[in-house]
């Protein structure tokens, strides 16, 4: 099962864009399981299986909250991303029944891939099932050279932000061709010519003779090795035309999360994991410290052989001795009736209080020893991980 998570600037043209492969998927008899995730949207021109709108309430979120349209946008993902392990849980009980996950983002690009919840949800997916970003332009506006270079960038903090394949999606081809942008993302000098032209279409000449210009140059330079990695395709969702090119491009991404991305994505899970601890026994060396456990702790090295509490207490003082009852003596009574025999009092041992004083100072001697052993076996044992 492939996730395809569809980002893209307000009015790039995302949910049509969603509609039509929603429609083309469902042509190819390839139903797709299908995400809403916009809750501020009024209505979807799709069947969306889990839609945000049912779960979370955009205008109450506003009220009760008193926030602008961003911020309850943000606040409904955040309520939304504490259930995501529900709804990765209900997609991958239908991995048998579906080929794809397509999943709709907030038109306000920023409240969804610069927002904790919206990590959360990309992690998630990523986690479990191959994904893959697609990231949609508008064509129609990306003619301009400065224009494009603006959007290239935000692919390019996408792709390092959710560290996941993506694909840069040309929309509306209908209106214009996305050759311009194919061919500016290959060739430079190409797309130096179109920012030459474009500066003296504003009264500027010469190369470098404007701050933009040459920002732009040096931009396009350090984006050719982004370029090289990058697959993109023109698509329309007004006709459909481009949608096969789109989806054999998202089979050739998956192979490749699956080749190169998984394994970096365990790879960086494990040093987590590994700082994590680390993280944890510091935590504990410090509580140790804190409790004045830690001469104890050197001197474990030499005898760590109890494993339990009762070893622990075991020991040469520690004032046992077996009843009567296990040894096979009879109990008899150390006085009949009124009559007391051996009993010891004030009179027959003027030295009583003092011994009683003398045996409790020892008792107490004894508990402490053994409760110094029995946070040094709990610290051992790692009760506190």
């Amino acid at each position: 099962m492939k996730t395809v998570i569809c980002i893209g600037m307000a009015g790039s043209g995302k949910t049509t864009f969603m509609q039509r492969l929603n429609s083309h998927l469902r042509a190819g008899k390839k139903t797709p399981y299908v995400i809403n995730l916009d809750p501020a949207v009024l209505k979807i021109p799709y069947g969306a299986n889990i839609d945000i709108r049912d779960s979370i309430k955009y205008k109450k979120v506003m009220e009760n909250y008193q926030l602008g349209p961003n911020g309850a946008i943000v606040t409904s993902l955040n309520l939304f991303s504490t259930k995501i392990d529900q709804v990765i849980s209900l997609v991958e009980k239908k991995r048998e029944n579906y080929e794809h996950v397509i999943v709709d983002t907030p038109g306000q690009i920023e409240c969804f891939v610069w927002s904790a919840s919206g990590s959360i949800i990309t992690e998630s997916f990523a986690s479990t099932f191959p994904t893959v970003i697609a990231y949609i332009v508008d064509t129609p506006r990306n003619t301009s050279p400065t224009t494009f270079m603006s959007n290239m960038l935000y692919a390019c903090s996408i792709l390092y932000k959710t560290k996941l394949p993506m694909i840069v999606v040309f929309n509306k081809t209908d209106v214009t061709k996305a050759d311009f942008a194919k061919e500016w993302m290959t060739d430079f000098e190409a797309f130096q010519d179109a920012v030459r032209s474009d500066q003296e279409m504003n009264g500027e000449t010469g190369m470098g003779s404007g701050y933009m210009g040459s920002l732009v140059n040096s931009m396009s330079l350090m984006l050719e090795e982004f370029y090289s990695r990058l697959d993109m395709c023109g698509v329309s969702s007004f006709t459909g035309d481009g949608f096969d090119e789109f989806l054999d491009i998202v089979d050739k991404k998956a192979d490749e999360y699956n080749e190169v991305y998984k394994a970096e994505r365990e790879r960086l899970i494990k040093e987590k994991e590994v700082k994590e601890q680390k993280r944890k026994e510091k935590s504990i060396n410090g509580l140790m410290k804190d409790l004045g456990l830690s001469e104890q702790k050197e001197r474990s090295n030499e005898d760590d052989s109890a494993d339990v509490i009762s070893d622990i207490e075991e020991g040469e003082e520690d004032g046992l001795v077996e009843r009567d009852e296990d040894i096979g003596v009879e109990r008899e009574y150390t006085f009949a009736g009124d009559e007391r025999q051996g009993e010891i009092t004030e009179e027959n041992n003027p030295d009583l209080q003092k011994n009683i004083k003398k045996h409790l100072k020892t008792l107490v001697n004894l508990q402490v020893v053994k409760l110094q052993k029995i946070l040094h076996a709990i610290s051992e044992s790692r009760l506190f991980t």
